[in-house]
């Protein structure tokens, strides 16, 4: 048997100019270290400073007390997928109608009972928090009508009137 053999051409040396430069960055400057793009730099405009400043006065208003009310509407996942996003929309927007401003609304996970939800908890000043359940936009309408403006209690839609104490 003959052997075949392939002589391959010789090749040429490539000095180090030539050299491409595969895999080599560019040295970062320090505002790419920080995740900016180079000479962006964070300006702080009127409105930035409005909007700062009306938080720290929300957070003062709650500090010292001056809320009639507070509303939690609960959204963990249970919440958002059984229509909480609808409500605390709902609510926002009533609020929004009846010029609302003593009234403190947020939000929280999951209350434990996601077969009854959507949940909101309403807790006034000095009275016990009411926690409502089966929750869609119109009941929670009513409830920020009749119960925070109006003081009475919506009965139909309410679970539970107390906090849950452990001694």
């Amino acid at each position: 048997m003959r052997r075949i053999t392939k002589t391959m051409p010789a090749k040429k040396p490539v000095s180090k100019k030539e050299k491409p430069k595969v895999g080599k960055r560019a040295p970062k400057t320090a505002a790419a270290r920080k995740g900016r793009l180079e000479g962006e730099k964070k300006k702080l405009r009127i409105q930035d400073l409005e909007r700062i400043r009306e938080k720290a006065r929300a957070l003062a208003t709650i500090r010292d007390s001056q809320w009639q009310a507070k509303i939690t509407v609960h959204m963990g996942t249970c919440g958002i997928a059984a229509g909480a996003r609808d409500v605390m929309d709902a609510l926002l927007d009533e609020m929004k109608k009846k010029d609302v401003k003593d009234v403190i609304v947020t939000t929280s996970g999951c209350a434990g009972l996601c077969n009854r939800e959507p949940m909101a908890t309403v807790e006034i000043k000095d009275k016990p928090p009411v926690k409502y359940v089966d929750l869609a936009p119109d009941k929670i309408r009513k409830i920020l009508v009749d119960h925070v403006l109006g003081g009475q209690i919506v009965v139909e839609y309410a679970l539970a009137v107390g906090s849950e104490t452990m001694y």
